[in-house]
């Protein structure tokens, strides 16, 4: 019940307070993915998308929006109405691309809020059958005899790109080779052939070639061994004897900015919840992902991740003077 106070007239007319107003979300969601059906991301999304849709109550839209490296769907989603309506899926590019694009057309930091980081999906190191991986002594051995240690990528400003900026600024072996593709198929399709060495790719890509062999691995990028995933047994980066190659691609969810606090701690409420349950957890073990249980999934521990996340990765790209336009 509330009290109202208005002018005596035949018709009177008394507006509700806010707290009678209809609660966040009042219609569907839509998340916005900046990249194609079918890939790793898309993936998550859709995952997310019938639990969410369970705690919000309300239907939760997935609609792909490819181009420009993410870029395109990334700007689409930033001039949305800023009702929580309409969010972005966005990954560890979010904290990249303001230095591998000289006109990126918006600001992460800035024009967008946070709601959380949801997984990491660790990447790792794999090579042909052929290439030796005992031992770091045994592989910088070979890759002293090769003329050529071709390095493949899935192009500029993917993940695996930077793990190889990273594995380059490591090994400091001259005879390593990138080859940039566009795109991990084409990629680790290439590497199942025979026609490139390495590459150092998300686990979701490459999980299965491991398991049945057609692909070795090295070593994963996180700070601790995979425990509980199909890459269990495989020793991190440090641990095999490469150096500061720690990395993963984080996927997260954003709203415009100006969205408003109380939708924002609404949907993040709602995030958390679902990465909580089992159902969401076993989805992504099996991939070799890791569901995020830090700071990082509240929306002050996403905002400061993110600008720690940028402030890493802009040396390093600028080091590499590349850039993706």
């Amino acid at each position: 019940m509330f009290k109202a106070v208005c002018l005596a007239t035949t018709l009177v007319l008394c507006a509700a307070p806010a707290e009678a107003q209809d609660v966040y979300p009042t219609k569907p969601i839509t998340i916005i993915v900046p990249f194609a059906a079918g890939g790793p991301m898309d993936k998550l999304a859709r995952e997310l998308a019938t639990p969410l849709q369970a705690q919000l109550k309300q239907p939760i839209l997935v609609q792909n929006l490819s181009g420009a490296g993410g870029n395109l769907g990334t700007a689409i989603a930033m001039r949305a109405p800023a009702d929580g309506h309409t969010l972005l899926m966005g990954h560890i590019g979010m904290a990249t691309s303001p230095a591998l694009y000289r006109n990126l057309g918006f600001k992460p930091e800035t024009d967008f809020v946070p709601l959380g980081v949801v997984v990491d999906t660790p990447s790792v190191l794999v090579a042909r059958p052929q290439v030796p991986t005992g031992s770091i002594v045994d592989l910088i051995r070979w890759m002293a005899t090769q003329p050529q240690v071709r390095l493949a990528n899935s192009g500029i400003g993917s993940s695996s790109h930077l793990c190889g900026l990273l594995l380059q600024s490591s090994l400091k072996v001259s005879s390593i080779t990138t080859v940039p593709y566009r795109g991990s198929a084409p990629a680790v399709s290439d590497l199942l052939g025979g026609h490139v060495d390495m590459i150092c790719d998300p686990t979701p890509t490459t999980v299965s070639h491991i398991q049945s062999g057609k692909l070795k691995a090295i070593a994963v990028t996180t700070a601790r061994p995979l425990a509980g995933t199909p890459l269990a047994a495989v020793p991190t980066m440090a641990k095999f004897g490469i150096a500061d190659v720690e990395m993963s691609v984080w996927f997260a969810l954003y709203a415009p900015k100006d969205t408003p606090p109380q939708v924002q701690q609404r949907f993040n409420d709602a995030l958390r919840l679902v990465m909580k349950t089992e159902a969401f957890k076993a989805a992504q073990i099996a991939s070799g992902i890791q569901v995020v249980q830090d700071e990082r999934a509240t929306l002050a521990g996403h905002r400061a991740f993110l600008s720690k996340e940028t402030a890493r990765w802009r040396p390093i790209i600028k080091a590499a003077g590349v850039y993706a336009d």
